[in-house]
């Protein structure tokens, strides 16, 4: 199967024809396993890392079997229902369906939150053969009678550990109920949580398995490498490394929505082109900002970790994860953004002394340890407390304490030498 061409797999023609413009001949190993399975009806459980061709591993029989099926007369409903954890991630998946259909005459939209619905709902009234979504805002067109899902053929679940860290597992099952009975359904997943596992008995009916790289194990051609620094050196460090005309396309990762904007207006300020993209922006904003990066307009796209798996941008030669995100999991995607598509690439995380916790548990993860690039000294940690404490004492004055501590100091060698006598009997 290794060797297996597009040509091989009995794909429709306009289809090849896409794929060839493209220049796409060879399946990847999740889409030479995936699509022969896909196009004999099997329902599918899919683990597989970003990057590994995974949408084409669906897009491609889903956009095969509709365009040899009839469609019934009068207003055409969607056939197949893809959800997606973001926007980002839904907008990629729905231009990737255009793409591999260019040449087949197939409608299809996609529907987020976050914008005006109208032009979603115009485009659903026209009729449509495949809708991508995300849950909140489909569930919203389903109350509101808008989306008819009964025609559903096909259904992917897509990043399934990802809708679940995010709390979609009630949407998800509500979706699902609105699903007729007797479609091909897929789940695709790039671990395998217990919460994962129970839902895809849910959803999945006889389900063929097809696994193509271990769970959680980062991809092979990302060289991952750590610097010890405080939180104060960081933004210093980032600067710095910028300098070097190699890191021509930077994804930097950051935990807060906050922290983002930071990062970005830093290093904007140290004049270098970067843009800011999180779950606050509106979706405008967060288009543009991922436009920017894709044209090179921006150098830097710094992020948060509810887009890691929505970014698909070819060319980032470096991720820099400005903070280590408290997920192992998480980790994985975001390094997954570089070496795309088998090229290589670089990770280099940002570690001060409160994240080495989680840095124990990515090396723990992904069965290795990163290599050390750099290590600043921390800072003085004891005087720190000192300082705390002298300003507790300096603030009880103002709660009516005497100023001069004269009782104070009798009452409290006894008060304190009592504990620390039991302390060192027991």
């Amino acid at each position: 199967m290794s060797d297996s061409r597009f040509s091989d797999l009995g794909l429709a023609e306009p289809i090849l024809r896409a794929l060839s413009s493209r220049k796409h001949f060879i399946p990847t190993p999740i889409q030479a396993q995936a699509i022969p399975e896909l196009l004999a009806g099997r329902d599918m459980l899919g683990i597989a890392q970003t990057g590994t061709g995974k949408t084409g591993a669906f897009a491609l029989p889903i956009l095969h079997q509709l365009s040899r099926k009839r469609v019934n007369k009068g207003p055409r409903r969607p056939r197949a229902l893809i959800l997606a954890p973001t926007r980002e991630l839904a907008s990629q998946i729905s231009e990737d369906f255009r793409v591999y259909g260019k040449h087949l005459h197939l409608r299809q939209t996609v529907i987020f939150g976050g914008v005006n619905q109208k032009p979603q709902v115009a485009a659903l009234s026209r009729g449509v053969d495949i809708v991508t979504a995300t849950p909140g805002r489909l569930l919203d067109l389903i109350g509101q009678r808008r989306l008819d899902l009964s025609a559903i053929e096909f259904f992917v679940l897509d990043e399934g550990d990802r809708m679940l860290d995010m709390g979609f597992v009630r949407d998800i099952r509500k979706i699902v109920a609105a699903l007729p009975n007797g479609r091909q359904s897929l789940l695709f997943s790039a671990t395998m949580p217990g919460e994962v596992a129970r839902i895809s008995g849910e959803i999945l009916t006889d389900p063929v398995r097809v696994e193509v790289t271990p769970q959680a194990t980062p991809v092979k051609n990302v060289e991952q490498n750590v610097y010890h620094i405080d939180t104060a050196g960081k933004r210093a460090l980032l600067t710095n490394m910028l300098e070097d005309p190699a890191l021509s396309r930077v994804l930097v990762f950051a935990r807060t929505k906050r922290r983002a904007n930071r990062v970005a207006e830093q290093l904007d300020k140290s004049g270098v082109a970067a843009e800011a993209i999180h779950g606050n922006k509106s979706q405008g904003a967060r288009q543009r900002a991922l436009q920017r990066f894709r044209a090179g307009e921006a150098r830097v796209l710094v992020a948060t970790d509810i887009v890691a798996r929505g970014i698909d941008v070819e060319g980032v030669t470096h991720v820099i994860n400005y903070e280590l995100p408290n997920e192992p999991e998480s980790y994985v995607h975001r390094i997954g953004r570089t070496a795309r598509a088998g090229a290589g690439g670089t990770a280099v995380s940002f570690c001060d002394p409160s994240e080495r916790a989680y840095l124990r548990d990515i090396e723990r993860l992904i069965r290795r340890r990163l290599t050390v690039i750099g290590e600043e000294p921390t800072g003085p940690v004891p005087e720190v407390k000192a300082r705390s404490k002298k300003s507790r004492g300096a603030s009880m004055p103002k709660r009516g304490r005497p100023a001069n501590g004269g009782i104070r100091k009798r009452k409290r060698p006894s008060n304190a030498s009592a504990p620390r006598r039991r302390r060192r009997t027991a």
